[in-house]
């Protein structure tokens, strides 16, 4: 199952479930949704049926779907999938079960166990049915069409079958496909673990106080100089102090992943990515191209800008998103950010802010921050059966507000596709973006239109520009970064000062002369868990950012019809390739000018601040 992680930017300071006098109170999940507990008698038969079901399905249809695909009924591939879609159903609930209880506090060794352990059982399970796609992928394309022109039951999972195909070309030998399945729970995945047990259990001093990473990281958010340059070195310290295990996670992991690829027989770096968001690689590339080539547009010239306003001539690193003299420091109960998010949905679509309240209301949110609980935030769709969960650490930052509308974003977008059943409800990340970045845009919108004080005015765009800048520039940087890193592994291990000589190439290039990158700075490529848990993820926030741009702006120019084409997109799930998603709105991703499109939004935003401040 994807766990969407929103890229840590603004991340929250210690609260209790009952939450602080300022916040209000901050729901914790119910996870009994899922089930009552792990040693509850639903649980654990669960396991019990999952491991069974598993073996019946492999001794029913194995060395069988040559057959099954000649037969109309009972024992036909339509019917093998219909027992496929259900056990996915099974076992992906018990994965997001054992994973947001993990999540939830990550140090608790009880936890830890219990997800590996898990885990283990779920790999066991699933090498009993890695024969399905491969022996299916092994039938003649012409035999399966025509089944699925005969058979309207076997045409239905035709998206699944037609994604499936895409596959074949790097499928390897059943038995090399079950090995690699089976080790990657003592490989890959125990790498991951590791990072996310490190970075957990981090503690980070300022003065005599001892602080985890959420809290030390919104300090960079601070008003005050002193105490941002204090976060940012007491940062620097400890990510120094832990580089080795930090970087022997990244050589091993990249090395994985190459092995991986040479086997498949990938050419490029990240083209096993690109397979799997099913987008074609000249796009990512041109996507890629178009944002470096605006460098200079904007992140360049809207941090010249703010280093004015904050009085330097350059600013530091850790002033990056510092706030402005003219943002306001009150805080944000939660139940006032949920008055806006729903607010700004239901004026776009009363169902869009039905759903959301669900969230809201059934105890779908894990608010609060809390020591061990997993940074940033995320959405995970579990299954059909079930609901989607959102995780957040919720601070009462404007920033927060954003953060917790585009995670509900996705839930929206999770439970809308959950229709499509456990085998193709889930969308490619390019496109899982979509709904999370445009419902960050409608209340970002919403909150502006209300707004009349030109300071306030200049404030909100502000903090919109750096949002934008941190999930188009910095996210193409990350990619940049990412590429270097997997193009040198392949020539040998790499050094904690490599790895940051790397780092700091892409960081001085994207940022810009109007940030002094000094020393300490060299190991923040450190705590990003995108590299660990999904290499080459990150192109799918700019992708996101930049469609969301094209497609509000079609938004504000439609006269009607356009919230139903909307939920027709978030609907399809899986079931169709990006082009054909887009086609109703009059968008082509392929299309040169698309990017260059999305991008003059931001750039227009950096115009009004420009014009706001001519002004004052």
């Amino acid at each position: 199952m994807t766990i969407d992680r929103r890229p840590t930017l603004s991340p929250a300071h210690p609260a209790s479930a009952s939450g602080n006098q300022n916040l209000g109170d901050l729901p914790v999940w119910k996870l009994d949704d899922l089930y009552p507990g792990q040693t509850s008698s639903e649980f654990l038969g669960a396991v019990q049926k999952a491991g069974s079901d598993a073996l019946a399905f492999e001794t029913k249809w194995k060395g069988k779907l040559s057959i099954a695909l000649e037969t109309v009924g009972e024992n036909s591939l339509a019917q093998a999938l219909r027992e496929m879609d259900a056990l996915e159903d099974l076992l992906g609930r018990i994965a997001s079960y054992a994973g947001l209880t993990y999540y939830s506090d990550m140090t608790n060794p009880a936890n830890g166990k219990f997800f590996g352990d898990i885990q283990a059982k779920l790999t066991d399970m699933s090498a009993r049915l890695l024969f399905f796609p491969l022996e299916l992928n092994r039938l003649s394309n012409d035999a399966v069409d025509a089944a699925m022109d005969r058979d309207p039951a076997l045409a239905h999972f035709r998206p699944w079958i037609v994604d499936l195909r895409k596959d074949k070309p790097f499928q390897l030998d059943d038995r090399i496909e079950q090995l690699f399945l089976e080790k990657s729970q003592t490989g890959a995945a125990a790498f991951n673990r590791l990072f996310d047990e490190t970075l957990a259990s981090l503690r980070f001093k300022i003065g005599d106080e001892e602080m985890p990473l959420e809290p030390t990281l919104t300090m960079l958010q601070d008003a005050d100089p002193a105490k941002r340059k204090l976060a940012a070195e007491a940062l620097s310290k400890t990510f120094k102090d832990n580089i080795r295990v930090f970087t022997l996670v990244t050589n091993t992991l990249a090395k994985d992943k190459d092995i991986s690829d040479r086997w498949r027989g990938f050419e490029d770096i990240a083209d096993s990515r690109h397979l799997a968001n099913r987008v074609e690689r000249e796009v990512v590339d041109a996507l890629a191209e178009a944002v470096r080539e605006a460098y200079p547009r904007l992140s360049h010239r809207y941090y010249k800008m703010k280093a004015k306003w904050l009085g330097m001539d350059q600013m530091n690193f850790w002033d990056r998103n510092a706030p402005l003299a003219e943002t306001p420091d009150r805080l944000i109960s939660w139940d006032e950010a949920k008055d806006m998010v729903l607010s700004a949905y239901g004026g776009f679509a009363p169902e869009m802010a039905e759903i959301a309240g669900r969230f809201f209301d059934g105890g779908w949110i894990d608010a609060p921050a809390r020591p061990g609980k997993a940074p940033g935030a995320f959405a995970h769709p579990t299954v059909p059966s079930a609901h989607p969960y959102v995780l957040v650490n919720y601070l009462g930052k404007p920033r927060d507000v954003m953060t917790l509308a585009h995670e509900l974003g996705h839930g929206v977008h999770q439970v809308l596709a959950g229709g499509q059943g456990a085998m193709m409800c889930q969308t490619p990340l390019t496109l899982a973006e979509t709904a999370s970045v445009f419902g960050e845009m409608l209340t970002f919108r919403a909150l502006l239109d209300k707004t009349t004080d030109s300071k306030e005015r200049k404030a909100m765009l502000a903090q919109k520009v750096e949002d934008m800048i941190n999930t188009v520039v910095r996210q193409i940087a990350f990619y940049q970064f990412e590429r270097k890193i997997h193009t040198a592994r392949k020539e040998g291990e790499l050094t904690a000062e490599k790895i940051g000589e790397l780092w700091l190439s892409v960081q001085e290039e994207s940022l810009g002369p109007a940030i002094k990158i000094s020393e300490g700075y060299e190991t923040w490529w450190a705590y990003i868990p995108h590299f660990i848990h999904s290499p080459f993820y990150v192109y799918a926030y700019a992708f996101g950012d930049c469609l969301v741009n094209s497609l509000y702006a079609v938004y504000q120019n439609a006269d009607q019809g356009f919230q139903d084409k909307y939920f027709e997109l978030l609907k399809a799930g899986g079931t169709k390739h990006h082009s054909e998603l887009l086609a109703p709105f009059g968008l082509d991703a392929t299309d040169p000018s698309f990017w260059a499109k999305g991008l003059s939004m931001i750039e227009g935003l950096i115009d009004e601040l420009e014009a706001l401040d001519k002004a004052a």
